[in-house]
């Protein structure tokens, strides 16, 4: 492992930041998680991730804006609306291992109360 600086120190910083800009919050990486299955529909991805429509739309434009997932307008009737993964969202496949296996260590931890 590299030594620490102020300036690496500041730039780890500054780069954890970023990235909580983009996935920071309750629902992004559940999002993205869900969506790893497939494509899914709005009311099909509210019902899965547990999350209201009015949180869910915020949430899908934000992740939108940021290229991690592909919003799809189906020529049916009524019109549907499908939303999937981008090949960006990719990038972000280690992350979400690693906070799996950290969050089942953890619950693993807390169920035997260990501190």
């Amino acid at each position: 492992m590299a030594k620490h600086t102020v300036e690496s120190c500041s730039k780890a910083k500054m780069a954890i930041r970023d990235t909580l800009d983009v996935v920071g919050g309750k629902w992004k990486l559940v999002l993205i998680s869900v969506l790893r299955s497939g494509k899914k529909g709005f009311n099909e991805l509210s019902r899965e991730a547990g999350i209201s429509p009015r949180i869910l739309s915020k949430e899908l434009q934000e992740l939108e804006m940021n290229g991690l997932v592909i919003r799809k307008v189906c020529d049916t009737k009524p019109i549907t609306v499908q939303y999937e993964l981008t090949e960006y969202s990719h990038s972000l496949n280690d992350v979400l291992v690693a906070m799996e296996k950290w969050g089942y260590q953890h619950r693993k931890r807390i169920v035997q109360g260990i501190k």
